[in-house]
């Protein structure tokens, strides 16, 4: 066979791999939304416009998981339910509606989730009359933060002023708190019981640690570590790109940790950046510290996989992607490129930074062979020690705007990983500065702003 022969046929073959993947994907996420237009249809019965509404605001999932265990409950309880995004709902809906159930985490610095940003701005900025709408809120937080559960309470009391009636007080959660939600349960009519959110995609696993690496020697920021565990039963649990691993601690259960997963289901590993966390006297982080340093090669851990639906690729598998983050950010955008290596997709560009190329170039073997390979686009490594002025990623967007602008402008998604602090809201703001407010919401809208940070 001809050398020109075996690059077509080796060239055919790629394409041919390329087209099953992008069906198999495609398929999976028509199966998806199968199944939840079929749940959807089971949990509001007959009488559709008799249904109660219950409405979810969610940033990585928790609230959304809720809000169809609530349709649950109560198409148990004989009422018919439909639950939707809040995004998806207007002020026509809600005055049409003779009573709704709301779920609404917070996001941020009290702000709303990504879930509900356009409702906050397009429903929630202006007047609304509501006087026959009888409703209540779950409000879901973390007293860690000083903003505790402040989207829910906006909400409340946005949906007070317009004239809506409450069916009891709203309820607020401190980090799932069960004895809080079986109160949540029981006002909504159902007997209270200690069943969780689970689906078949958010189920405990028994995970065995295979590798642990440090990748960061010699930083003078927090040791980073990249683990790597296996299933330790079959069948092994599967997952998509920008998926969550979740570690609850027998010290601290009340507290699950959430960590952005670094690699996919065909990599046969399941795969965490981990930064370990020294409190001043010492002690290590309670989950860190087990991740990074008590865990032995060889010992099993339980990890519960959570789909995060607001950060998987989805429609946005077809789309070029713009992937910004910083830190151990880099896991969630690690599996998107993992899955995009594995479409035979290019056109993606990354953004990211850290402290020093020298010590904290983190994965760089790995992101300067999709460089070499094509799989990168485009590299921007932003150091923020290695000037006498410190520049961190959103500095090096706003430097290359008419680059960002013509992404955007080409239909790209865009997906942020990492520091909630500093991070997220500078890349937010110099997005918005760069495109406009009016397309930054047509972005959130359509699915094409995709956030993961923390």
């Amino acid at each position: 066979m001809t050398e020109p022969t075996l690059r077509a046929l080796a060239a055919s073959l790629t394409v041919l791999a390329y087209v099953v993947l992008c069906t198999t994907i495609y398929w999976r996420q028509r199966q998806l939304r199968d199944a939840t237009a079929r749940r959807a249809a089971a949990l509001a019965g007959n009488q559709p416009g008799a249904a109660t509404l219950v409405l979810f605001a969610s940033q990585t999932g928790q609230a959304e998981a809720l809000a169809w265990q609530t349709g649950r409950w109560l198409h148990e309880a004989g009422t018919p339910a439909r639950v939707l995004a809040l995004n998806d709902v207007d002020t026509a809906m809600l005055r049409s509606a003779p009573r709704a159930l709301f779920i609404a985490s917070t996001y941020g610095e009290g702000d709303a989730p990504d879930g509900a940003s356009v409702f906050a701005e397009r429903v929630m900025g202006v007047r609304a009359e509501l006087s026959s709408l009888r409703y209540a809120v779950l409000a879901l937080g973390d007293r860690q933060y000083a903003n505790f559960c402040r989207f829910g309470r906006q909400l409340d009391e946005w949906l007070h002023a317009a004239g809506a009636t409450r069916a009891f007080e709203r309820i607020e959660v401190d980090n799932a708190d069960p004895a809080t939600l079986a109160e949540w349960q029981a006002r909504c009519g159902s007997s209270p019981d200690t069943s969780t959110a689970d689906t078949p995609e958010t189920r405990d696993a028994s995970w065995r640690l295979a590798s642990r690496r440090l990748l960061n020697r010699g930083s003078a920021g927090a040791p980073v570590y990249l683990l790597a565990f296996t299933p330790a039963a079959a069948p092994a649990p599967d997952w998509e790109s920008g998926d969550i691993a979740q570690l609850a601690l027998a010290s601290d259960s009340g507290r699950p940790r959430d960590y952005s997963i670094a690699s996919i289901a065909a990599d046969g590993e399941l795969q965490l950046l981990v930064r370990q966390e020294q409190h001043q006297d010492g002690t290590l982080g309670a989950a860190s510290g087990l991740l990074t340093s008590t865990l032995s090669l060889g010992d099993t851990i339980q990890l519960r996989l959570r789909p995060h639906r607001g950060f998987r690729l989805g429609e946005n598998a077809r789309r070029p992607l713009l992937l910004i983050g910083n830190g151990t950010g880099l896991a969630g955008l690690r599996s998107h490129l993992r899955a995009r290596a594995a479409m035979g997709r290019q056109d993606n560009w990354l953004v990211f930074g850290e402290r020093n190329v020298q010590h904290d170039f983190l994965c760089r073997d790995e992101i300067e062979a999709w460089q070499h390979s094509g799989v990168l686009q485009r590299v921007d490594m932003v150091f923020s020690r290695d000037q006498s002025e410190r520049l961190y990623v959103q500095h090096r967007l706003l430097q290359l705007h008419e680059e960002v602008r013509a992404w955007v402008t080409r239909d790209a998604a865009i997906y942020v990983c990492g520091s909630l602090q500093g991070m997220a809201g500078g890349v937010d703001a110099a997005l918005r500065q760069i495109v406009g407010e009016s397309v930054m919401g047509e972005l959130l809208s359509s699915g094409r702003y995709c956030r993961d940070v923390y």
